[in-house]
């Protein structure tokens, strides 16, 4: 058992250094291609996002769920999927990978191993905007569990590459992503002065779509 949960644990952790990799590196790959085209530098940055997601739940979600953030982890913990302890667990390696992969990536750029990012992301709108990502993110892996559960790679990663569009914001939608990307100064950068609200907002958002769709759709179809 304990070797099983190491396994779900180490999993957690490279997945999500992976994702991140992929989100910072495309970002600082798009902006010095983009030749100053934010939209552009976006679009790039967005759809090696979602290919990366698509492609790290299929690889891990065997393994661990692929949960690779904690307003997920917590909202299986609500949903009894998984205990406190694996969600401390959980929550530890996707902030501890997350890191990891933003370091990486920065010095596959040549930039400092850990910069702090000036890319400020403060105001209601942000917030709101992350409360929406967030919720939309779970209220999408909570209905496809529900209905449609070998889905979930698929709709996890079309979501989040349309929420990178909708949402000022960007869609961050994750904890350990935010507090991850508050450690380099580039294109998908955080201020840290910025994260501690993205991820009040983002737990607000999730647990809030957790508790809706234990109402909307309250039997889990076990298939």
């Amino acid at each position: 058992m304990k070797q099983i949960l190491a396994r779900r644990v180490v999993a957690e952790a490279l997945g999500t250094a992976f994702l991140l990799a992929a989100v910072v590196g495309s970002g600082i790959m798009a902006e010095r291609l983009a030749g100053g085209n934010i939209a552009l530098a976006l679009l790039a940055n967005t759809m090696a996002t979602g290919a990366a997601l698509l492609a790290l739940i299929l690889t891990f979600g065997p393994v661990s769920g692929a949960h690779f953030n904690p307003i997920v982890s917590l909202s299986s913990v609500l949903e009894k999927a998984i205990n406190w302890k694996e969600f401390a667990l959980y929550s530890s390696a996707q902030i501890t990978g997350a890191i990891a992969g933003v370091m990486l990536a920065n010095t596959m750029f040549s930039l400092p191993v850990i910069s702090l990012s000036r890319h400020s992301r403060g105001g209601v709108e942000q917030l709101l905007s992350e409360f929406v990502a967030s919720f939309g993110l779970v209220m999408v892996i909570a209905g496809c569990v529900r209905q449609r559960w070998n889905a979930v790679a698929i709709a996890v990663a079309a979501y989040i590459s349309a929420a990178c569009w909708f949402t000022s914001s960007t869609s961050f939608a994750n904890p350990a992503v935010t507090i991850a990307r508050s450690l380099s100064d580039t294109f998908t950068g955080i201020a840290p002065n910025n994260v501690f609200g993205f991820v009040v907002a983002q737990f607000l958002g999730g647990v809030a779509a957790t508790v809706l769709f234990q109402w909307l759709i309250p039997k889990i179809k076990h298939e």
